[in-house]
This record gives C-alpha cells, structure tokens and sequence, in this order.
C-alpha cells in the first residue's frame, strides 16, 4: 500500500445535470483520485453495465488533461442503482456469479482507462450476505493479482465504500477481509440525521456529539478498535447539507423544533447542495449569517422558517485536520459537482500541503552555511590583523559582539519560523507596528493584562498552544512579537467587553441586558468552549482560571473563553497532575487543589460550577449572606435553599426561564454538582453538556459543597490570586483579567 495521501473527488454522471457540471470542468490538479460513478450490475448475467458508454470511455482521458498524474477509478453500484443491494445479495453468494462480475468488472476497467475499482454496493442485514462480502473481496483481489502478473500490468487498485461504523444495526463488515484485500475503504461519516428522520435541526455528519455515540469519531474509533489500520480508512467530506423546516422561527438554534424537509426550489426532500445552499443564501439576502459549532464540526444557518446544516469550509479544515491527526489515509469529497468555484476543494487541499518540511529544513541548512561563512571569515580578520599588529582587542571585541547579534538574530528568525511551521496562520508583528497601533502604548488603550504577565520562559509553548485551540467559543490569537527582546501575544478584539461587567456591573441596565435566554446562549457557549478543551482538542487543556472576568463577549454576546496564562496541556491518557505552586483565583479554585496542589479536568468542571450561580445570581462569588445558620458564602447559601426547596430565592429575580426549555431550578442541581467537594462526584463537562441539552437525563442529588478561601466584606470580590502561600491583587479593567504570575 502507497503512502499518498488521498485527495479524492466522486464525480457522479447525472443527465439532468450533465451540461451544468461537464467532466472537464473537474479541477483534477486539487485531487490525486478521481471516482467516476456509477456502474450497474445486470441482475441476470452479472457483468457490468456502462451507461452512457461515452461517459465512462472518456472519463479518464478527460480529467488528466488538467492533471496527468491524477488516479481514475470506476465505481460500481452507489444509490440510485436499481436493485442493487438484492443483486448483490445474489451474484455475493454465488461462485460463478462472483467469477461473473469478478471479471467484468477488470475488463471494463482495463478497456476505459481506469487504475482502479471502487464497489459502492451494500449488502443486506444477513449475516451469510457479510460472510459471502468478505469471499468475493478475497476472490477479486486474487483475480487483480493474476491479471497483472499475466498482462504485465500494474495491479489495479481495489477499494470499496463503507458504513461510518463497521457494525451497525443492519450490517456487520468482514474487517479481516477488508484489511488484507482492499487498499482502503471509503467511510461515508454522514447521513446520521436527515429532515425526514427527525423532527428536531441536527448535525447529519457531525464529526463528535457528546449526547450519541452515532458520530463520525466514534465510528472511526470503532474501525480501528476491530482491526482495519487508520492509514486504510479514508474520510467522507461531504458537500451537501440538510434544509428543515422550524417549527418556530424565534427558535433557530441546534436541535430547534421542525416540522419536516423544507420545500423550495434545489431541495429534493430537504437534500441541497453546497452550491445550492451558498446560491440559495445569496438570493435571500446579505444579512444571512453561516454559524459553526466546533462541538459537532458544523455549519448551519437561518433563513426565515427554513434551517440549513452543512459543511462549509471550517468544518472542511478541521474535518481534514482531524483525518491527518488520527493518521487517516485521506479524505474523498461527495460530490466534486457540488462545490462553488471550488471553495471548498481548495480548503482541504490547502488544510494538507506537503514540503513544509523540506522548506524549512532548506532554510535551516542555509542559515547555518551562512553562519558558519561568517564566523570564518571574522577568524580570518582576527588572524590577519594579529599577525600584522594593526588591530586592538577594543576592536575584536566589537567584531565578536556583532557576530553574537548576528547569530542571535538568526536564531530569533528560526525561532518564527518554527512558529510559521507550527501555526501557519499566526502572524509574526513587529514593535513598531504594534507601537503604532496602540498611540505608543498610550494607558488610554490599555485594556489589561492577562496571566501570561511577565512570563518569558515558556513562551514559545504557551504561544504555540493557544493558537492551535481554535474553537468558537475560545478567544483566537492573531500573532506574537518577539521584536526587540519583547514576547507580546496579540488576540482578537472582543467589543462587548467581559461577563463580569454585565452580571455585577454598577449599572442596572447592563445587568437587565442579559435576560435568561442570553444567560442560557452563554452558558452553553462556554460549555462547549470546555468541551473542546478537555475532549476534543488534541490534547487535554485545564484551564486553571476560568471566571466571569475571563469570559469575553463579541458583538453578538457569543461567549469566548480567554486568558491561557495559567493552563497546562496533557496527553488524553493522564487525569490529574500535582503542582506546588497554586495558581487561580479564589471562590473559583477547588479545594483539592488549595489543600493538596492537585488539579484536573475536574478542577475546571468546579469553576464552572461557580461562574454557573453568578450566572444565574447575578451575585459575586465573594458575597456572604446573613442566615439563620449565620454568615454563608454563595455556595453553601445556593445549597441551602435548593435543599429548602426555595430555589427561585436564589435567582437574579428578573430572570424569567418560561419560553425555555434550559429550566433555571435544573440548572442549579447541576451547578451544584459541579462544585461538590470530592472531585470523583462531580460530573465530567461530556455529562454536565447532556444535563443542559436533556431535561430527560436523571441527575443526582447533589452533596454539600466544600469551599476553601479567604472571604471578603461582600462588597468586593476576592479576586486574588493564589501561588504558593503568597497571594496577589488581580482585577478586571474593561474586558481583560489581570493576574501577576510569577515565573514557572
């Protein structure tokens, strides 16, 4: 098996469409393999069937006029086909059948050109139908094997398409079969939901969804868990979506209310093309906004009554990324006719692009030639002039400081390249650009100072990592300045400044703001902006300081988690680590982490828990309350009255949860749960999104909560911040957390 990595496109004969999307308008320089589909099965002889002849004969010929080193394959079957899946029940369990349809289909592919052949035929739910699967893969592979040997050939390639999952409830695949016959197999990771189906909006090739296990991760997962290598599975990226029709306009969001398929024009029961979609939205107006939910890797939008889910270019790259990380063999596109001006064919041909490696380590070896000409020709002066008595060692001196700067500017110059190489779209400015752009760092545009503070020691890290979290709901970093011994990150502006300032700002009016369908919009964005963190991210992020001052807010009051100063990144298979060192900010940290140093995912779900009753107080963590049983932090005042049964005493009293399904009483079991003291009860971010997205799922009854720190007057909040036994001052000036940090 090659070690290519597979850019391939379906491009499928279709006569209604035909003089729209000819074969020879097929961009082939963006794909190594071209699928032309679809041959037929003759029910009766078993040989394959070519319509319209002309179609297939010259399919090759045409696509490598743009590119004579892309693959062709002829794939056989696919849906539309009739009959296709009892034919293939029929010809599977029969020897002479196989033979039949074993030796067609290496003639058709020889006659037409093709390099390859591609079965795109599912069998039915019988066991005997997967049984005989698995014999005629074995059959046909030998068959190619001897073809080529006999003919002098090279051996055809052979690959088939698949489900998402290898056991599904209407089929079981032969996996030790595929794995020595096949070269790959195409997984088709979508359909998982359509507006026929279900009557709720949905994400129908979500890459993960944390409340189903039908997901395209989790299927993959499965494959590999039964035996087929990752680098023989190769991944479906879909360009088409699904049109439903809301039962409530006012309510648009993910998992909305239907009624069914929206009908209008370019929809065939709710099934739209990509060029469909991005033509459709264009007519409706500019004002349409297309959404991404990176906790299902999706797009959607809304027009009115009609709801569309699909993939627009964000979830092509992250879908390719995730292929690439997973050790995938590639990805195929469905439909390469369904695409607009290309758009999303260069995404993820763009998202993989070999010779980085080569260019970099062209630029390495050239700098160090060109240090190492330097360095001699300074000896050579040296040596010169010592020998002739003209030079001082004043002036030596000089020479080799100016060789130092000349080296320590090289390095600072491999150090941005491997940033460009690490994070390609992180842009390296320079002082003088930044001193520009803030009036010579004028304190009127100062907005604050994060936890990355003075911390020059992991710099590199720290900046590497925060770029590579790229979520929704997470703040993304625009670049770095290394210029002038200085380290400076630079993030995206947030126009609505942080949480903090709506929930306790002096203002009345900007506490009203946020009524509960926003408070709930924000609660959930920074759920999932977790959920990312600490599931489906590369590796496993805890933050450490997660807070309402440290929630931004943009011009739509999304939600955006920020200030990565004090997280730390761990490999998915470690839990929890220990620290001597604390770091965080009081109300906020749990008290394993006060009394012992340890901290987890768990530590983060405490925060959580905590930013989740200011939420919903509109109250500071700090604030005591006077009661029967004397003076009680907002924790164990929140546990009181949820135990008394006098929940709505808790709440910001002009909430109102009526039109809502997200129920303010439920929402403090769960913030309860998250801050209970023995971390092992609390729930995972995975459970505490299921709890909120699920008024169904039982929840258990939550224990006291423990809470550890240095209560205030009341009228301020403790925001200080914890490091060993000394604490420091930290507060929130317009929309940025300042935290002093001390070296790690």
């Amino acid at each position: 098996m090659g070690e290519t990595w597979i850019r391939a496109g379906y491009h499928k004969y279709d006569s209604k469409y035909e003089s729209e999307f000819p074969v020879s308008e097929i961009k082939s320089s963006l794909f190594t393999h071209i699928i032309c589909s679809f041959a037929d099965v003759n029910s009766t002889s078993y040989q394959l069937s070519l319509s319209p002849e002309k179609y297939f004969s010259t399919f090759t010929e045409t696509v490598k006029q743009k590119n004579p080193s892309v693959t062709t394959l002829l794939s056989i079957g696919g849906g539309g086909v009739s009959n296709i899946n009892s034919t293939f029940s029929s010809l599977a369990s029969n020897p002479s059948s196989r033979k039949s349809f074993i030796d067609s289909s290496i003639k058709s592919a020889r006659l037409y050109q093709f390099q390859g052949l591609d079965l795109s035929l599912y069998p039915g739910q019988l066991g005997s139908d997967m049984f005989n699967m698995g014999v005629l893969f074995k059959e046909w592979r030998q068959a190619i094997a001897l073809e080529a040997t006999i003919c002098r050939k090279s051996q055809l390639i052979l690959t088939a398409s698949v489900d998402y999952s290898p056991s599904t409830p209407s089929r079981s695949y032969p996996v030790d079969s595929i794995k020595k016959n096949l070269d790959w197999v195409h997984v088709v990771a979508a359909r998982y939901t359509n507006p026929e189906w279900s009557n709720f909006t949905g994400a129908h090739a979500a890459l993960y969804d944390p409340s189903s296990s039908t997901n395209t991760d989790n299927g993959i997962r499965q494959w590999i868990e039964q035996g087929l290598p990752a680098n023989q599975l190769v991944l479906c990226l879909p360009f088409y979506g699904f049109a439903w029709t809301l039962k409530n306009p006012e309510d648009n969001s993910f998992g909305a209310a239907a009624t069914g398929p929206a009908i209008f024009v370019n929809s065939t029961r709710g099934y739209m093309p990509y060029k469909a979609i991005k033509n459709y939205i264009a007519e409706y107006g500019s004002n349409v906004l297309i959404m991404y939910n990176d906790t299902y890797v999706m797009n959607y939008c809304t027009m009115g009554t009609y709801w569309i889910g699909f993939d627009a270019v964000e979830a092509i790259k992250k879908k390719v990324s995730y292929a690439k990380d997973k050790g995938l063999l590639g990805y195929y596109v469905w439909l390469v006719s369904y695409d607009l001006n290309w758009e999303l064919s260069e995404a993820a041909a763009e998202s993989h692009k070999p010779g980085m490696n080569k260019r970099r380590r062209l630029v390495i070896v050239l700098t160090t030639i060109a240090v190492v000409i330097l360095l001699l020709g300074i000896l050579s002066m040296i040596y010169y002039c010592w020998k002739k008595k003209l030079i001082k060692l004043q002036f030596i001196g000089r020479i080799v400081d100016m060789a130092k700067r000349s080296k320590d500017k090289e390095n600072r110059a491999k150090a941005n390249d491997d940033f460009s190489s690490c994070v390609p779209n992180l842009k390296e400015y320079t002082w003088t650009e930044i001193e520009a752009a803030t009036n010579c760092f004028s304190t009127e545009n100062k907005l604050g100072q994060g936890g990355y503070g003075p911390v020059y020691k992991e710099f590199k890290n720290e900046v590497i990592l925060t770029a590579k979290l790229q979520h929704v709901n997470l703040v993304g970093i625009l670049g770095y300045c290394t210029d002038k011994e200085e380290h400076m990150l630079i993030y995206e502006y947030l126009k609505n400044r942080s949480l903090d300032y709506y929930l306790f700002g002096m203002d009345r009016c900007s506490q009203l703001t946020l009524n509960w369908k926003k408070r709930v919009h924000i609660i959930e964005g920074i759920t999932q902006g977790l959920l990312y963190l600490q599931e489906y991210s590369r590796f496993t992020i805890i933050h450490r300081d997660l807070k309402a001052s440290n929630v931004l807010l943009d011009e739509n009051m999304k939600p955006k988690i920020s200030d990565f100063g004090m997280a730390r990144a761990f490999a998915k298979s470690n839990l929890e680590a220990n620290t001597g060192k604390i770091v965080g900010t009081y109300g906020y940290v749990p008290p394993e982490y006060l009394e012992m140093g340890i901290y987890s995912t768990k530590s983060d779900v405490y925060s959580f828990g905590v930013l989740l009753l200011e939420i919903m107080s509109g109250k500071k963590v700090s604030i005591l309350y006077a009661t029967e049983n004397g003076k009680l932090n907002l924790l164990k005042y929140a546990y009181e009255l949820w135990k008394d049964g006098k929940s709505t005493e808790f709440m910001d009293p002009s909430l109102d949860d009526t039109d809502s399904s997200c129920k303010l009483k439920r929402c403090l079991q769960i913030a309860l749960l998250c801050v209970q003291k023995n971390p092992d009860d609390r729930p995972s971010m995975l459970e505490v999104f299921s709890m909120l997205k699920n008024e169904t799922i039982d929840m258990m009854i939550p224990n006291k909560p423990a809470v550890f720190w240095k209560p205030n007057d009341g009228n301020q909040q403790n925001d200080a911040t914890a490091q060993s036994e000394n604490f420091t001052r930290s507060n929130s000036i317009n929309n940025v957390t300042l935290t002093e940090v001390g070296a790690r």
